[in-house]
């Protein structure tokens, strides 16, 4: 029987790949937008767009990804149950 720190391990790893994939589709839509405003637009600008387009979209869902999953592993249950435990 597989742990559950392994399975929850491999769906983020399986989910993250997605997330990749979408990413790298926003990054190219975003640097597309940027290029069809100007027709002299600098190399570098279209890089920067790219890079931080990408990594933030990447960025942000990954750690939505891990609040979902340590919320459906059951992790949040139990530091909840230690904050009340010692408020009373």
């Amino acid at each position: 029987m597989p742990s559950p720190r392994r399975t929850l391990v491999e769906r983020f790893l399986q989910i993250f790949k997605w997330l990749a994939l979408l990413s790298l589709v926003i990054a190219i839509i975003a640097v597309l937008l940027v290029a069809r405003g100007e027709e002299t637009q600098d190399i570098n600008v279209l890089v920067a767009t790219g890079l931080g387009t990408g990594f933030t979209v990447l960025l942000g869902s990954a750690l939505m990804v891990l609040s979902f999953l340590s919320s459906r592993s059951g992790h949040d249950d139990e530091a909840g149950r230690k904050q009340t435990g010692e408020d009373e």
